[in-house]
């Protein structure tokens, strides 16, 4: 995050992707001054003047959005707001769990949005493992759903340098970044968009199907003829006939070719 404060206010790019320079607010509520400072040293020789921190705050039950308000009066060309963490503004609620989640999200998408800002909320990820990592964000789905976009950054293992950081939102297509861990910053190593991604998730006897097609108008028999005319030994019949029938509108078609399966009296 303090890189990314960084790159905003100062107008520099982020992952290769571009920034335009204005007034940001890092709110880093787990640390000091001095901390900060640290960082700030090793990711820069000197910080842009758009560039503010405040490391205390008040709660969102108890005044923090009048705090916000107050501060875009004195710096109204913010754009970048980064609240760090998201537990440091919250209060023990007694109410539905659901509805304590979505509504303090709400709250700061609704500040967000008034004033035409983005704001950023860090928030913890659950250790227990998840087929869906966005499932692994701490609390209830009312935080991913009230939140336009969620971001989750996961390490391969607790000593690695190596991350993904998973993206999903309204506005943004699906995105995985690999990055890497370097003198206290996160560098992007790799960016996958949602069609290079679905396209990795194709197997690879279905781009040789459509190499085997190209010269040919029609082709009729069994999985197994099939495969022995396309010279295929690793791939079992009911195996392609599965994956034809599971890609033929979000592969095959997009490839021009027609796929149709049916059962004859002799098999």
């Amino acid at each position: 995050m303090l890189k990314l404060c960084l790159c905003v206010s100062a107008g520099l790019p982020f992952w290769e992707m571009e920034t335009r320079a204005d007034d940001v607010l890092y709110l880093c509520l787990e640390d000091t001054f001095f901390r900060i400072q640290d960082r700030l040293f090793r990711l820069t020789d000197e910080a842009d003047s758009r560039l503010h921190f405040a490391v205390a705050s008040c709660k969102l039950t108890d005044g923090l959005i009048v705090q916000l308000e107050d501060y875009l009066k004195e710096y109204p060309d913010s754009r970048l707001i980064v609240i760090d963490t998201l537990q440091k503004v919250r209060t023990a609620s007694k109410d539905n769990a659901y509805a304590s989640d979505y509504g303090d999200i709400s709250q700061i998408k609704e500040f967000a949005d008034r004033h035409s800002l983005a704001v950023i909320v860090v928030h913890h990820i659950r250790k227990q493992n998840d087929s869906d990592v966005f499932n692994k964000v701490s609390g209830t789905t009312g935080l991913t759903g009230s939140a336009d976009a969620t971001f989750v950054l996961e390490k391969e293992t607790r000593a690695s340098d190596t991350a993904r950081l998973y993206c999903v939102g309204r506005d943004i297509e699906y995105q995985e970044f690999v990055l890497r861990f370097r003198e206290c910053s996160w560098e992007m190593v790799e960016r996958k968009g949602q069609e290079q991604l679905a396209r990795e998730s194709i197997p690879p006897v279905l781009f040789r199907l459509v190499e085997f097609m190209q010269d040919k108008e029609k082709w009729c028999g069994t999985a197994t003829g099939l495969l022995a005319a396309m010279a295929e030994t690793d791939t079992p019949p009911t195996v392609i006939t599965k994956w034809l029938d599971e890609y033929r509108t979000a592969f095959l078609s997009e490839k021009r070719i027609d796929y149709a399966y049916r059962r004859k009296r002799a098999g």
